[in-house]
């Protein structure tokens, strides 16, 4: 259990830290959503696979709606630097 806090912390802390590069917040993302996961998975045990399947088909669709955000930001903008994004 203490592993999983462990993994989610120290992408917390890269999530936080690397916001220059889009890429790598959305890996920080996917390794945070993954140690939600362990946790979840070791709150749950075995007995509810369900839900964890449940879970891991939401973490992919995020993931799959990050890289197309990025796939789209590259071509309009030439690049993944976040501070170049504008929303307005």
């Amino acid at each position: 259990m203490m592993t999983s806090f462990f993994i989610f912390s120290f992408w917390n802390v890269n999530f936080v830290s690397k916001r220059e590069h889009l890429l790598s917040m959305l890996l920080s993302l996917e390794y945070m959503s993954l140690g939600v996961f362990y946790i979840f998975f070791m709150f749950m045990g075995t007995s509810d696979l369900f839900y964890s399947l449940f879970f891991l088909t939401f973490t992919a669709c995020e993931g799959v709606m990050g890289l197309s955000i990025l796939v789209i930001m590259m071509r309009t903008h030439g690049g993944d630097y976040f501070k170049s994004f504008n929303l307005v």
